[in-house]
């Protein structure tokens, strides 16, 4: 059958060398994410991480420089997606207790995922290394931008740095915490809806009197 009169082929466009960067990347970034979640840090090999994503090893050095590069953007891709979850509560007009309620359920889709889980095994072996790079990872430039995200989020709550920095620590150390906890129960543990509701219920407390004290809403 001839082509309809004024049809015009499909032809397919040449992705652009940024896209194709980017997109090789990302597959690099999920094979280490899947190869961790799948067969653990130990297992996740050079040989693992290019097998999964199709590329040679020589691409991903020239695109991370080797293994710790790959596991450092694994952790900012890890922080991208969490703040990428969190990033509208801050422009909504939601009293502070449903913003607070919102945080919580959204940081827990994160760190329950189980892309979290693998970048917790990152962090992890960071903690046990002696590398002075590690100490970039956490607490250091991830928190810092953990604590821009809560400032934004809640800016009506005036708080001294010292109460603000450990309440922050505070909420991390408690989603980590269960984050371990669903590590080591498997894959299929249930939400911890007790548990959450009991931090959001912390917060509540701490961050409601900090912006009631300071004339807020």
């Amino acid at each position: 059958m001839s082509p309809l009169k004024g049809s015009v082929s499909a032809t397919p466009r040449r992705r652009s060398h940024a896209e194709r960067t980017a997109q090789t990347r990302e597959s690099i970034i999920s094979a280490v994410v899947d190869s961790i979640a799948e067969v653990g840090f130990q297992r996740t090999t050079a040989a693992e991480i290019t097998r999964r994503a199709g590329v040679t090893w020589g691409a991903v050095q020239h695109h991370f420089g080797g293994k710790d590069g790959i596991l450092l953007a694994v952790l900012e891709d890890s922080f991208d997606r969490f703040n990428r979850r969190v990033a509208s509560i801050a422009e909504s007009n939601m009293p502070l207790e449903k913003r607070i309620d919102l945080f919580i359920d959204r940081a827990w889709e994160h760190f329950g995922s189980a892309h979290y889980r693998s970048t917790l095994e990152i962090l992890m072996s960071y903690a046990g290394s002696n590398d002075g790079d590690s100490e970039r990872v956490w607490p250091g430039q991830m928190f810092l931008a953990w604590n821009r995200v809560w400032q934004g989020l809640f800016a009506d709550s005036v708080q001294a740095r010292r109460e603000s920095l450990a309440l922050q620590k505070f909420t991390i150390s408690t989603l980590t915490g269960l984050a371990m906890t669903a590590l080591l129960a498997g894959a299929h543990t249930r939400r911890p809806t007790a548990e959450l509701n009991v931090l959001k219920s912390a917060l509540r407390n701490r961050l409601a009197s900090a912006s009631s004290s300071s004339g807020g809403t």
